[in-house]
């Protein structure tokens, strides 16, 4: 049986997290009926198919974080470098909200009658630009090596 990679397995979870979702809404839609009436479909059965779902969920959920876990990349594990991703999209979208309301983008620049005061940035606008340009390329990186053991990495059991 050949293994399964990393990358399929995340697949995979995508696929039972919309598939857990679609039954919970048909459970929810079918769990009561008008007397008289026939209900659209059998909420115990959608129920159960849903507990099964959720079954194969968690499965692949504990493998797919184990995987994470043992994997060497780089100078740590995969978890780590998922940390690390996530923390770089998090300071990245910091430092660019920083610089573009120093740049008072989306305001206008300019007064339009001299009693109006003139705004001044209290940031370094270009040095926060540069610094988010760097932490983009991190970030690609990152996500590179991310993506590439995705599809190298085997599941483990």
């Amino acid at each position: 049986m050949a293994r399964v990679k990393l990358a399929e397995a995340l697949a995979l979870r995508a696929d039972a997290s919309r598939r857990a979702e679609q039954l919970r809404s048909r459970v929810a839609g079918s769990a009561r009926y008008q007397e008289g009436e026939t209900p659209a479909e059998d909420a115990a059965a959608l129920l159960a198919e849903a507990g099964e779902v959720l079954d194969q969920l968690e499965s692949l959920i504990r493998r797919i974080n184990r995987t994470n876990a043992a994997t060497d990349v780089g100078d740590g594990t995969l978890t780590d470098a998922l940390a690390r991703r996530d923390v770089l999209r998090l300071r990245h979208g910091v430092v660019t909200s920083a610089a573009d309301a120093a740049a008072g983008d989306g305001q206008r620049g300019f007064r339009q009658l001299r009693s109006e005061l003139k705004m001044i940035p209290a940031l370094p606008v270009a040095d926060l630009r540069r610094q988010a340009d760097d932490l983009a390329r991190q970030l690609r990186e990152v996500d590179t090596l991310i993506q590439r053991t995705n599809w190298e990495a085997d599941l483990l059991d």
